[in-house]
């Protein structure tokens, strides 16, 4: 009977761990875009294959992790204890693609920023 439960756990964690990714990377890397054409000046072609490049990272790296915390133990035959442990998993696998997202927005606002003091060095340097 334990076994029938962690499949549960397997077919229910998945596809949330699935759509949290798919919808976490194309908000952020829709939004994204915006960001890429300013550091890269406007220079859509550049700005789409890095956003793109980003995207891909993005969903290896967390596909990834929710596949190597998927192992589910349960240690009482009870749905409590998987629901318990789907929280946990789910509500852990949450927090790490949130604390993604701000890592690629740093990235992004960083990006911005080098390139924003990349134009001043150009503007004094065609000034002097």
């Amino acid at each position: 009977m334990e076994t029938t439960k962690i499949l549960i756990g397997y077919s229910i964690y998945l596809p949330v761990a699935l759509f949290l990714t798919y919808y976490v990377s194309k908000t952020l890397f829709k939004n994204g875009k915006i960001f890429m054409l300013d550091i890269f000046k406007g220079r859509e072609e550049i700005a789409e294959a890095t956003n793109k490049l980003f995207e891909t990272g993005f969903y290896l790296l967390n596909i990834g992790f929710a596949l190597m915390i998927l192992e589910m133990q349960l240690y009482r035959d009870s749905y409590q204890e998987l629901i318990e442990n789907l929280s946990y998993k789910i509500g852990g696998f949450s927090i790490y693609l949130g604390i993604m997202l701000f890592f690629n927005l740093y990235f992004f606002f960083r990006g911005k920023r080098k390139a924003k003091e990349a134009q001043r060095e150009e503007r004094l340097v065609f000034k002097a």
